[in-house]
């Protein structure tokens, strides 16, 4: 079959093993998109230690890729709804391996900066256009199956640069490590090339200028939930390993076993609700229950940590993977109700918004953790996921059928 974009509006048929056979490739690249994204935060010590800077400046050439990625995620998502999904995978694959080498290669800390800026702003591409390919090629009672597998890709992407740009920049230095999403990159480019289609699309009826955004207030609703629905997200993700140290005197390395365990049933759960979704016709009323379960989880990780109660932390890997559950089922029904010619640009937005808080929590979580306790930033986090209840436009949500 021919790897070419179908013309508009022509039928485009393809095997059961090739549909699954692009998830997995287009998975592939998500995963190596947050490698190249998230994975130079586990740099950080190597920074210090080998190259003199100071945390605060180390952290800030971490943070570099995710700025790349949060001002081009609106730009990939234009360049989807227009040019097609492989061609925005193939060119940010390439773009990722390209700038991670001019890492390795980077003379100084202020260029290795900029080349780990490069690299986020082309990873970004995965995040609208791997979510377009399996909406495109994945009927709709499959759709939120297959986007709960895709959504396993971020946790599984940063357990890979914990495991490997971590040890290997330790024992050989950060550009050795830069080797790990430079390697992936390359591994998801020659995948989607293999066997990644572009879906048809329908005839364009309507200009693109026509925006769904004008219609009604759904898409802007879900932007709201997930953006609120990331608070206590990113405060278990940022403070669970330090409020296990400091608070329950666990080891720094029971820590972050049992953390990596939660990464694993944060990925899973994201299946779960995708598949429950698939069986009950919707992708709102599952995500207000996972928002009904957020406040409730949290607000219980606050009252068991703030009395000291062993079970806390329980309570805790359960939060873990109850608060990160939402991400699938917003994804695919932005991606659903933008349509074809505007989902690229929908789900851009979606992701903008949802860095922008990420950006916001560990700093912000930090001060309150560090004036008031963990307990209270985590009862904090269920009230935000409280504020994201009434936001679910359940009633406005379409048939999937």
């Amino acid at each position: 079959m021919a790897l070419t974009r179908p013309a508009p509006g022509r039928a485009v048929e393809v095997g059961t093993v090739r549909r699954w056979a692009m998830l997995g490739a287009t998975t592939l690249a998500q995963a190596a998109s947050a490698v190249a994204v998230h994975g130079p935060a586990f740099l950080i010590p190597a920074l210090v230690a080998r190259s003199g800077l100071t945390l605060a400046q180390a952290g800030l050439v971490a943070a570099a890729p995710v700025l790349g990625t949060m001002l081009t995620l609106v730009a990939w998502g234009a360049v989807v709804d227009r040019h097609g999904e492989r061609l925005v995978l193939l060119a940010g694959l390439a773009g990722t391996a390209v700038a991670s080498v001019a890492g390795v290669l980077a003379p100084g800390t202020t260029t290795l900066a900029l080349a780990l800026f490069l690299a986020g702003a082309a990873a970004a591409s995965a995040n609208a256009a791997s979510g377009r390919v399996i909406v495109g090629w994945f009927p709709p009672e499959r759709r939120g199956l297959a986007m709960g597998i895709r959504q396993m890709a971020q946790p599984v992407g940063v357990g890979v640069a914990a495991v490997s740009m971590a040890v290997v920049a330790d024992a050989h230095g950060v550009t050795a490590a830069l080797w790990v999403p430079t390697a992936t990159a390359a591994l998801g480019l020659v995948l989607v090339a293999a066997v990644v289609i572009d879906p048809p699309r329908p005839v364009r009826r309507q200009q693109a200028s026509d925006s769904p955004y004008r219609s009604d207030r759904y898409l802007p609703r879900i932007h709201g939930v997930s953006m609120l629905l990331v608070v206590p997200q990113f405060v278990v993700w940022t403070y669970a390993l330090v409020w296990l140290v400091s608070e329950r005197g666990w080891s720094a390395g029971a820590a972050g076993v049992l953390v990596a365990l939660t990464q694993v049933a944060g990925a899973l759960g994201r299946i779960g609700v995708g598949q429950l979704s698939d069986v009950v016709g919707s992708r709102m009323r599952p995500l207000r229950w996972v928002a009904v379960a957020a406040v409730v989880t949290m607000a219980a990780l606050g009252l068991t940590a703030g009395l000291g109660w062993g079970v806390a932390v329980v309570v805790l890997v359960v939060a873990s993977t109850v608060t990160v559950a939402d991400n699938g089922l917003a994804f695919t029904a932005v991606a659903e109700r933008a349509g074809p010619f505007w989902s690229g640009r929908a789900l851009g937005l979606q992701n903008t918004g949802q860095f922008l808080v990420a950006a916001c929590v560990p700093p912000v979580a930090g001060l309150v953790a560090t004036h008031a306790g963990y307990a209270v930033v985590f009862g904090l986090a269920a009230v935000f996921a409280a504020l994201a209840l009434p936001l679910v436009p359940v009633r406005d949500e379409r048939d999937l059928s």
